[in-house]
């Protein structure tokens, strides 16, 4: 009797586990609020960081170190903005997709740019690394280098916010505390 009890329960946990995720698989995305919230909130210490590093780095490149120094300090402070476009990345992704018209579309946008930035750090990071430090007039013209062309894939990378396409999720950037 027990045994039969327990298949049976057994059996009424896989269809009730069935029944939830067939459920929540036809279920929507977070509202526009929602994810909107989630994003900026994802986005906050990003940014925070990001500003963070970027002075550290103005500040690196006319601090008197030598060039070895300068490298290992540099290479830390773009490995940290690489990471922590990454966590961003992750944050965003984690969010899902808005449901909205074009939910995909924007969720994807934000995920691209973000991604994008972090293998612009990444790419700064591994050609500082790989300069040389015997020189230091040759080192520092290929920081300044790999700076600039982190700037232009930086830029690049931008995501067009007027180009949302969705009424719903321009309204709830300019409406959440979490954005402002």
């Amino acid at each position: 009797m027990r045994t039969c009890r327990a298949a049976t329960a057994g059996k009424l946990t896989v269809v009730l586990a069935t029944i939830v995720l067939v459920a929540g698989a036809c279920g929507a995305g977070p509202t526009p609020r929602v994810w909107a919230a989630t994003v900026c909130e994802a986005l906050t210490p990003w940014r925070i960081e990001i500003n963070k590093l970027t002075s550290s780095t103005q500040q690196q490149m006319t601090a008197q170190t030598t060039p070895a120094q300068a490298r290992e300090n540099l290479v830390r402070l773009f490995a940290g903005a690489e990471e922590a476009s990454e966590t961003a990345r992750r944050a965003v992704e984690a969010a899902g997709v808005p449901d909205t018209e074009h939910g995909e579309q924007v969720s994807a946008g934000f995920l691209d740019s973000l991604a994008k930035v972090r293998d612009a750090y990444g790419r700064a990071r591994s050609t500082i690394a790989g300069l040389g430090t015997g020189q230091p007039a040759a080192f520092y013209d290929g920081v300044r280098a790999a700076v600039d062309t982190l700037n232009k894939e930086y830029d690049a990378s931008a995501l067009d916010t007027s180009k949302l396409n969705s009424e719903e999720l321009k309204q709830a950037f300019d409406e959440v505390p979490e954005c402002r």
